[in-house]
């Protein structure tokens, strides 16, 4: 399979590095040359990386062609273009509807966007694919794992799920300044917060059968700690914050895709 890539940041960079080190048939990767620094960091690190001259050399030279450019500027990127019937075209783009990328690739492309996070290049990310093509959701689930979108309106929220990566580490350093100013030393909170925090992930990842509200009271004492906490918490509005906050994402989701 020879892939190719428009639009090369941290996202596509990320990608990359994971699928070179999957057993996934890498004939080639040609990259866009527009950010040299990253283009030419992966050529020299990667041997089947190949940057090219122009963006329609990268769709020339590809079966499956990944676009990661900004909103901003995809409709002028993909309209500059001519894409062969039957090519793959995994958008990465945020907030950008199927109709609208549609129209700019051609009817006769097979279409598909995806959702990658970072941890790709670890090959332990989850990406939320729409639809959920079999050779698409092959490359992810080489990359971590597929989460099979069969709706736009999944793949919105889905979305807004992936705006929860900054919050977290948010909290968990309002954790560890709270520690710290109870007397812990800073690299103690941190490695005992990450730990935790890691544990408590792997038991969900663990019990996909169970629900999230089963597997908090599990983790709670009758009349204990860990209940005072998140009653307390949910007193105090954390948890109408929480909607609120993801309500306020997918407005915006939507209006940038009208």
């Amino acid at each position: 399979m020879k892939y190719g890539f428009i639009g090369i940041g941290t996202l596509a960079e990320a990608i990359i590095d994971g699928l070179i080190g999957t057993k996934l048939s890498v004939d080639s990767v040609i990259v866009s040359p527009r950010n040299a620094q990253v283009s030419a960091r992966l050529a020299a690190r990667h041997g089947v990386v190949m940057i090219a001259s122009h963006n329609q050399a990268v769709v020339d030279n590809s079966d499956m062609v990944f676009i990661a450019v900004r909103p901003q500027v995809v409709e002028s990127v993909l309209t500059s273009l001519k894409f062969p019937k039957g090519q793959h075209v995994v958008s990465l783009v945020a907030a950008t509807s199927t109709q609208k990328l549609r129209s700019w690739v051609g009817s006769d492309t097979i279409l598909t966007q995806a959702i990658p996070l970072p941890f790709v290049s670890a090959r332990q990310g989850v990406t939320a694919v729409h639809p959920p093509t079999p050779e698409v959701c092959t490359v992810f689930a080489a990359l971590g794992s597929c989460a099979p979108i069969e709706t736009e309106e999944e793949l919105e929220v889905a979305g807004v799920a992936s705006a929860l990566m900054g919050p977290f580490f948010g909290m968990l350093e309002q954790l560890s300044e709270w520690l710290e100013l109870k007397g812990m030393e800073p690299v103690v909170a941190h490695s005992y917060l990450a730990h935790m925090y890691t544990n408590l992930a792997g038991v969900a990842a663990r019990s996909p059968q169970s629900a999230f509200s089963d597997l908090r009271r599990e983790y709670s004492t009758d009349g204990g700690i860990n209940e005072l906490f998140f009653d307390t918490f949910q007193r105090l509005g954390g948890g109408s914050a929480l909607i609120g906050a993801l309500e306020e994402v997918h407005a915006r989701i939507r209006q940038s895709q009208s």
